[in-house]
């Protein structure tokens, strides 16, 4: 069902429309003004063209918005579109052309997150994964802060998604946003928005407005710069501030956390501000890898092959005895990210009506003392090589650019790049170290 909020301060044109509507299988609420109504759990806004705010842009980015006006004009439908209005209507408007503008502005909601049953199912057996379940269901229908602790792959932003849908703002957006992805100049505009310039500007609302009324999960947050750490805690405190503003203007988001890094660590080192992490760390979420999971391996690879083969139109496909063992086996350094790739490669290179082997997923075992002293040895000599890898780049990531660590390692930066992922190294970023100055933040 369609939820639309109507925006009509003339009571009887309001009723009429609701009447309409309702018939038509769309949940209406009513009121006469905006005011604070939390816009994130509306699909769509009606809204009459004297009622428009001042703030109009930062509406339109959050929901799809159609302005109903008894005498359009061509200049005032421009502004309205210009703007980030959906449509412009006419009244009196034909009930066929209303419904059919409300499914259109409803197919382009904005940020919407794509939340789905299997999206929100957590499989296994496991004793960890049964507790994940009911912690859950327990803290997802509160708004307090919440930290998700873990390795990268082992379904971090999963359990972001089920804690969104278990909450009160399931219908209300889910902002999704890797601060490791976004370069370091740009993320305090793609978060809080930019103030325009001049009034011949239009200023953008950033992710914390779009996430109004809703979740906002912000995963590797130990990217972050510490000056957009400190203007987070606002956002926390509910308010945001744009970047050029002076002024901030109340919001209501709730924070899900992420990051594969230690926090506490980095708080006692300085590069996480103490203040915010406080803030974070009311309800924490610690993932436990893959391997430490045994029972689920085999619950989770079943389900993801049935994923895979319907997504690549495979039939018939089973795993073999030797695949499963092979696979509870692993180690699974990548988690469940690693599983799935695991998967879907089998189910490429693999024929209708097979059975998946372990050459298909073309995984190694965890080596057997049994084995031949030479293929221990290889083994080792690849974990000492990446082990020195490690142990190089993040010694000196401070003082070399990624030019002159690729060069130093004997290899191109598209290899360093892919081996920082492989690995899980995120680029440091480089501060300036200054005094240190009030923000207000602990205010």
């Amino acid at each position: 069902m369609t939820d639309l909020l109507l925006i009509d301060n003339d009571r009887a044109r309001s009723n009429e429309l609701t009447a309409l509507l309702s018939t038509h299988g769309i949940s209406v609420q009513a009121a006469e003004a905006i005011d604070n109504l939390a816009l994130g759990q509306f699909d769509c806004l009606l809204i009459d063209h004297n009622e428009i705010p001042t703030d109009f842009e930062n509406i339109t980015g959050q929901l799809p918005v159609i302005v109903l006006a008894l005498k359009g004009s061509i200049k005032a439908a421009v502004n309205a579109i210009q703007l980030g209005a959906k449509d412009y209507l006419e009244q009196p408007i034909e009930p066929d052309e209303l419904l059919a503008a409300i499914e259109r502005a409803c197919a382009y909601r904005p940020n919407r997150a794509s939340v789905t049953a299997s999206d929100m199912e957590l499989i296994g057996t496991s004793e960890n994964t049964q507790t994940l379940r009911k912690r859950i269901e327990k803290v997802g229908p509160s708004d307090s802060p919440i930290l998700i602790l873990g390795q990268s792959g082992t379904g971090k932003e999963l359990v972001a998604r089920a804690l969104h849908a278990a909450s009160r703002r399931a219908r209300a957006p889910m902002i999704t946003i890797n601060c490791a992805t976004v370069p370091e100049d740009l993320i305090e505009t793609e978060l809080f928005g930019m103030e325009p310039l001049s009034s011949a500007q239009s200023g953008g609302h950033g992710l914390v407005e779009a996430a109004n009324g809703g979740t906002l999960f912000l995963d590797e947050i130990a990217e972050l710069s510490l000056s957009a750490q400190a203007k987070l805690i606002h956002v926390v405190q509910g308010e945001n501030r744009r970047v050029g503003s002076s002024r901030s203007n109340p919001v209501d988001v709730r924070l899900i956390a992420a990051t594969h890094r230690d926090l506490q660590a980095l708080t006692e080192s300085g590069d996480f501000r103490s203040d915010l992490f406080y803030r974070l760390n009311v309800l924490t979420f610690q993932l436990s890898p893959l391997q430490n999971r045994s029972e689920d391996i085999l619950n989770i690879g079943e389900w993801l092959l049935k994923q895979a083969c319907l997504r690549l139109d495979k039939k018939g496909l089973t795993l073999g005895k030797a695949a499963k063992d092979t696979m509870i086996a692993y180690h699974w350094p990548g988690n469940v990210r690693e599983l799935s790739n695991a998967i879907e490669r089998a189910v490429i290179l693999s024929d209708d009506d097979s059975e998946i082997t372990p050459s298909l997923l073309a995984i190694e075992p965890i080596q057997k003392q049994s084995e031949p002293e030479e293929e221990r040895e290889a083994d080792a000599a690849q974990t000492s090589l990446e082990d020195y890898f490690v142990r190089f780049v993040q010694d000196n990531q401070d003082q070399l650019t990624e030019t002159e660590l690729a060069e130093k390692l004997g290899i191109s930066r598209k290899s360093l790049w892919e081996r920082r992922q492989r690995l899980n190294i995120p680029r440091k970023r480089t501060r300036k170290r200054g005094p240190r100055i009030d923000t207000g933040a602990n205010n």
